[in-house]
């Protein structure tokens, strides 16, 4: 599981006081305003825009599955992102990136201990993709 710090960091300062944290982020309503579409309500693929693409949308429900039952949090905020699909020619799915960027950043431990500022917008999606994992 990938170690997230709740940190504001707003141009290189951190934000400490109470009454001036923005709304909560929900990865579960961006993923039904961005995702579902494609992905369908529940993340199984079926989304009404899925019979016009040119490849089906994966089941995002059995990630973790596929993966032998661990989540993998670092290469689905990734492909969320757009980075590992840069190279891609012919991905249909558009790039997250402009979108998961906008708001704060949080501190996310990316496996090497270090603590790296990554949008939270993009942590709580992959989040709330991890709770949809069927067994």
């Amino acid at each position: 599981m990938v170690k997230v710090m709740r940190v504001m960091l707003a141009g290189g300062a951190v934000a400490t006081l109470a009454g001036c944290m923005p709304p909560e982020v929900s990865g579960r309503a961006d993923f039904q305003a961005y995702c579902a579409g494609c992905h369908g309500a529940t993340g199984a693929g079926d989304g009404a825009r899925a019979d016009g693409l040119s490849a089906a949308p994966p089941d995002l429900t059995g990630i973790a599955a596929r993966n032998g039952g661990a989540f993998p949090y670092l290469r689905v905020m990734s492909v969320v992102d757009g980075y590992t699909r840069r190279d891609q020619h012919g991905s249909t799915m558009p790039e997250m990136g402009p979108l998961i960027e906008e708001g704060r950043l949080v501190l996310v431990d990316t496996g090497d201990g270090v603590m790296t500022p990554t949008p939270e917008r993009l942590v709580a999606l992959a989040d709330y993709l991890a709770t949809i994992q069927k067994p």
